[in-house]
């Protein structure tokens, strides 16, 4: 059963919807936790999948896949919580700390690159707007494609694509272009 099926079907039968938290909430917790920490982390994934079932009646079921959408909204919560995630990059910063990376396998060389980019990463996140920030990490750390990132957000394919295009230029630019570090390698 798709996520739209599920959340359709849900309506009638409400705990049909646990289904949607089993499939994303993990994946969600990930992103959401490298953004602004592990505690709030917690408290924002639930209120993403309350949020989620209380609107439930307005998704778009054109849609099969719903994480777009708990991405989103997920996004919007997040940035309740922008000056801990600034905050926490600066942090990471100054103190030399390792940078979390995603922790799947197949994002392996990701993980190699965070770590190896170290605190100029976090502070290369830090030095990024809202918005710039927000595309590159859904693209990034949420393996979301150019589309499903603008309906995460609701903006237009085009302006996802200068978010990232700017983004990825700033964080290079903050990396020294070093080849390992480049954004735009895979």
């Amino acid at each position: 059963m798709s996520d739209a099926a599920l959340i359709v079907a849900s309506a009638d039968r409400p705990e049909l919807f646990s289904g949607l938290f089993a499939r994303h909430a993990n994946t969600l917790y990930r992103h959401v936790s490298r953004r602004i920490g592990p505690e709030a982390a917690e408290d924002v994934v639930a209120e993403t999948f309350l949020t989620a079932f209380r609107k439930r009646a307005r998704y778009n079921s054109a849609y099969p896949d719903a994480r777009p959408w708990l991405y989103g909204i997920a996004t919007r919560l997040v940035a309740r919580h922008r000056r801990d995630e600034i905050t926490r990059y600066r942090a990471l910063a100054r103190t030399h700390a390792e940078f979390s990376a995603p922790a799947d396998d197949e994002r392996v060389v990701m993980d190699l690159t965070a770590t190896a980019a170290g605190s100029a990463l976090a502070a290369a996140l830090a030095g990024l707007a809202t918005g710039d920030r927000d595309v590159l990490l859904l693209v990034a750390w949420a393996d979301l494609t150019y589309e499903e990132t603008a309906r995460a957000l609701g903006i237009p394919v085009g302006t996802v694509r200068s978010r990232l295009n700017r983004a990825r230029r700033k964080t290079r630019a903050a990396l020294g272009g070093n080849p390992l570090t480049d954004p735009d390698e895979e």
